[in-house]
């Protein structure tokens, strides 16, 4: 019953006669139709179409930020249709405050890459296959139904494929095969854990199947040891889609030889899936069994932050050196996910947009790089500074913002993540500080030998970035920014969905599990302590408000007080 209550309470907080969910999914196909059936000879009509529908997708993103209530925990902008009614399949769609602005991501990033990168060669297929992928991703943020969901998360696998193989570097079509095999055999484990879920919940329920993952969720009618089960075969397909250690194998070489838009969106967007999946459908799904087996992935987690940093250091490539950079980066998300408190979660989700924003950004520009001078061998590269200063600069910001330097992006993420590690599992969080550590080492290390010291041969020749190229990466400087002073307006945004996907887990757990949050001296909790200072000051202030200016020295002599407490 509780399923059907938020599901209309979702479906009442986003009436819209405006279909925008299946719009969303459905330009960015529309798009790849009508490119389609451009003759093949005519390249920038491609583009300049691809852009448009993935450009008119993100739009619809862009709007549904606007039109959010930031103050309901619920699916907004439902979207429901009976798919294969006999069998409980739906189409279910809502976005709420876990899925915003990995839509607005996914939304923002494709047309900046469509618009930045040009592919060389098969423009016609090249833009297509982007517009599908994105269709996909935007389904898998927003789906609600479990085979809804793993359709589209089977169907990104298919374009990122043909872009890696086709359009790649060097040994594409083994880091393609490498790429699409790893993610697919996790996969084929989800489908058959999907499958008996949705079998056993019936049969122990006595209701008839559904897919819907709210109606699972809340009315779970399976036994503990099955679902400890259930959620291995779903955690171990979003591992590898992350990727954890050590499952990772695959990232760097897709990272390697993809082509630049590849590299983007592959770390943007597509590696968020894996980490998404284990907030909807780990977390909310299997609350008890994520409990359990948190040491574990805290562990793995905390590897990858260390493995990740220590062997992007010793890397000659810069493009792998970031890419293993992202295995780290990724790890600290996991960390926050597998706090199981808000803080944490909270951390790890502005994580995942942050992570999305600056790697994406430092691809970009290790792509445009390498046009320049045709490798992106640490060796083969000096002094460019000299000869492309405005490069450097943004570099400079980019590279500082990955590394989390306070005030921007990466640092909100990170401080929010070792903040909740270090409340529910301190020494898991002690050892990820030397993450931050490495990521400063690695980071300025490969920026000193690129861009500083004598300009040799071709380096000294090194374009500029040119105004396009400044325009292009512009929205990308003013997320790492924007988000690192004023981090906000998406942090309240995400708040009320994790609070309550908190207390579904505390819920689920049960027993003496409680959220594990801060505790400040004899105050309580971080949350007590906050409401305490609330109602003091409210009190004050009335206090103040009744007596006037008689009582003004009373008030400084009581905020001294206050003070020095």
């Amino acid at each position: 019953m509780s399923g059907f209550i938020f599901a209309a309470e979702a479906a009442e907080a986003s009436a819209l006669s405006f279909p925008l969910i299946p719009a969303l999914i459905a330009l960015p196909l529309i798009g790849a139709l009508v490119v389609g059936l451009i003759p093949t000879a005519r390249d920038g009509i491609h583009q300049q179409l691809a852009v448009l529908f993935s450009g008119a997708a993100g739009a619809i993103s862009v709007w549904a930020l606007v039109e959010f209530d930031k103050t309901d925990a619920g699916f907004q902008f439902v979207s429901q249709q009976d798919w294969v009614a006999d069998l409980g399949i739906q189409w279910l769609a809502g976005i709420d405050g876990i899925t915003l602005f990995l839509v607005v991501l996914t939304g923002l990033l494709f047309p900046l890459t469509m618009v930045a990168v040009n592919p060389g060669h098969d423009h016609k297929p090249y833009f297509i296959w982007l517009l599908i992928l994105q269709s996909g991703c935007f389904g898998v943020f927003v789906a609600l139904d479990l085979f809804m969901f793993f359709v589209f998360f089977e169907i990104v696998l298919v374009p990122m494929y043909f872009l890696i193989g086709k359009w790649g570097h060097g040994n594409a079509k083994y880091a393609a095969n490498k790429f699409f095999l790893f993610t697919m055999a996790g996969s084929a484990l989800m489908l058959v854990s999907i499958v008996t879920l949705v079998s056993l919940q019936a049969r122990e329920s006595g209701n008839a199947a559904t897919f819907s993952v709210v109606d699972i969720a809340e009315n779970l009618a399976i036994g503990q040891g099955t679902a400890r089960w259930l959620f291995l075969g779903f955690a171990l397909a979003f591992a590898v889609k992350v990727p954890i250690f050590p499952l990772h194998t695959w990232l760097p070489d897709a990272h390697t030889e993809a082509p630049t838009a590849g590299s983007v969106i592959l770390a943007g967007v597509m590696l968020k899936l894996g980490t998404y999946g284990f907030l909807r459908f780990g977390l909310y799904l299997f609350p008890e069994a994520s409990n359990y087996f948190a040491p574990v992935f805290l562990t793995l987690g905390v590897i990858g932050i260390v493995y990740g940093a220590v062997v992007a250091t010793m890397q000659k490539d810069l493009k792998r050196l970031v890419a293993y950079s992202s295995v780290a980066h990724l790890g600290f998300i996991v960390l926050g996910t597998f706090s199981l408190n808000s803080q944490g979660i909270q951390g790890g989700l502005a994580q995942m947009i942050n992570h999305g924003i600056s790697t994406g950004a430092l691809f970009l520009l290790v792509g445009w790089l390498y046009e320049r001078r045709h490798t992106r061998q640490i060796a083969e590269l000096g002094g460019i500074q000299k000869a492309a200063p405005v490069f450097a600069g943004v570099f400079t910001l980019v590279m500082l913002s990955s590394i989390g330097l306070p005030g921007l992006n990466g640092f909100v993420g990170e401080f929010l993540v070792l903040l909740g590690a270090f409340t529910a599992h301190r020494w898991w969080a002690v050892v990820a500080t030397v993450g931050v550590i490495l990521a400063a080492l690695y980071l300025l290390w490969a920026y000193q030998r690129v861009f500083h010291g004598p300009t040799e041969g071709d380096n000294a020749d090194t374009p500029d970035l040119s105004v396009w190229e400044g325009v292009v990466i512009a929205p990308l400087l003013v997320g790492i920014v924007f988000l690192g002073l004023y981090p906000k307006p998406m942090l309240e945004r995400m708040e009320p969905a994790i609070d309550r996907l908190v207390e579904h887990v505390e819920a689920g757990v049960g027993g003496d599990f409680t959220e594990p949050v801060p505790t400040v001296g004899e105050s309580g909790t971080f949350s007590e302590l906050v409401e305490t200072t609330h109602a003091e000051h409210e009190e004050h202030g009335s206090h103040s408000d009744e007596h006037g200016d008689e009582d003004h020295s009373d008030e400084e002599d009581h905020g001294d007080e206050e003070g020095g407490e």
